[in-house]
């Protein structure tokens, strides 16, 4: 009897036991990065409203958020591969890339969209009206050349300009530069860049010079608005860690919240935050902007991998959005939107 008794106590201490590792099996620092520019004020907004670790508590998770930045897709996708970073976040052309190649082994899906906004090509020079008058002496400045969202619009825009197969015709232009330099390089003209490909607010600052006009819009390549930003993971990571990954999508939803209830002091703590050499007017002209949503629901994810498809950047092929992201992001069309209208 008292055998017994013992094995039934050591049975329950086991059990115990094990319920204690499964609630410290997940992170207790969870790595995010971002990138330049406001189109990542969700994410600006869940560091400094410190909107995840606030989730995770009520999750009874004490998670330390460490952030890190980013000036393209492919240096977080090469982070994300090495095991040295949780969170990604970019453009559409980074993640199709490295959801196409990861199908077979850690299986990268997306946790959430962050927006959709139009993308303008920029340029200072009196020559282009265009994509068409671009030669040999432009240099178009982007994130990352041919994988950046920039780039594959591009691609898509001169397809649409030249003709089939010749996608790649203005590629040999490109030149991979982070947003803040490449609109320094243009503005200051001292350097070969004489057009800029890039994002909210350096593309509406740029335009501000009578010297700069825009040659493209995005939302007119792909037909309207689309998804710009994004966030994406590994399934090994939100496998072993489901509680952080609800936790940041719930703090997602906060961010999203706080730019529709208040979108004033989300600019002004987006300014403060980033430095930005913008008034606190114009931050807030730029999120109330209507062609500006601040949602989770992805918009023209498809439309983007079909070309990469056919241009044979990315072999996997997908028959709905819902294929691109984890359960969590599925249901994202049905979260309220906070758009600039």
């Amino acid at each position: 009897m008292r055998a017994r008794s013992l094995v039934r106590l050591l049975g329950a201490a086991m059990a115990l036991g094990a319920g204690l590792c499964a609630a410290r099996a997940e992170v207790a620092t969870v790595r995010l990065a971002k990138q330049f520019g406001i189109s990542y004020l969700p994410l600006t907004l869940m560091e400094e409203e410190l909107f995840l670790e606030k989730q995770a508590r009520q999750r009874g998770l004490d998670l330390k958020a460490e952030w890190l930045r980013f000036t393209g897709g492919s240096g977080m996708n090469e982070a994300l591969l090495s095991g040295n970073l949780d969170f990604a976040s970019g453009g559409v052309g980074p993640f199709l890339t490295i959801w196409g190649r990861t199908q077979t082994n850690i299986k990268v899906k997306g946790v959430a969209a962050l927006n959709a906004m139009p993308l303008w090509l920029v340029t200072v020079n009196p020559a282009v009206t265009s994509i068409k008058d671009f030669g040999p002496h432009d240099k178009i400045a982007l994130p990352t050349a041919k994988t950046s969202i920039q780039a594959i619009t591009l691609q898509m825009a001169a397809e649409q300009a030249f003709g089939p197969g010749q996608q790649g015709k203005l590629d040999p232009l490109t030149v991979s530069m982070g947003h803040p330099d490449a609109q320094t390089a243009m503005m200051g003209g001292r350097s070969e860049i004489t057009a800029h490909f890039g994002s909210p607010p350096f593309q509406e600052l740029e335009l501000k010079d009578p010297r700069a006009r825009k040659v493209l819009d995005s939302y007119d390549v792909m037909g309207g608005p689309h998804t710009f930003n994004l966030v994406w993971a590994s399934s090994r990571f939100v496998t072993a860690n489901p509680k952080v990954t609800e936790a940041f999508v719930a703090a997602l939803e906060d961010s999203l919240k706080l730019i529709r209830d208040d979108p004033a002091r989300a600019a002004a703590l987006w300014i403060k935050a980033e430095g930005a050499k913008l008034s606190p007017a114009e931050a807030e002209a730029i999120i109330r902007a209507p062609q500006n949503e601040w949602t989770r629901a992805p918009k023209r994810m498809l439309a983007y991998l079909a070309y990469m498809n056919r241009a044979g950047l990315v072999s996997a092929k997908a028959e709905a959005e819902s294929a691109l992201f984890f359960p969590l992001g599925e249901t994202a069309g049905s979260a309220p939107e906070a758009t600039g209208r």
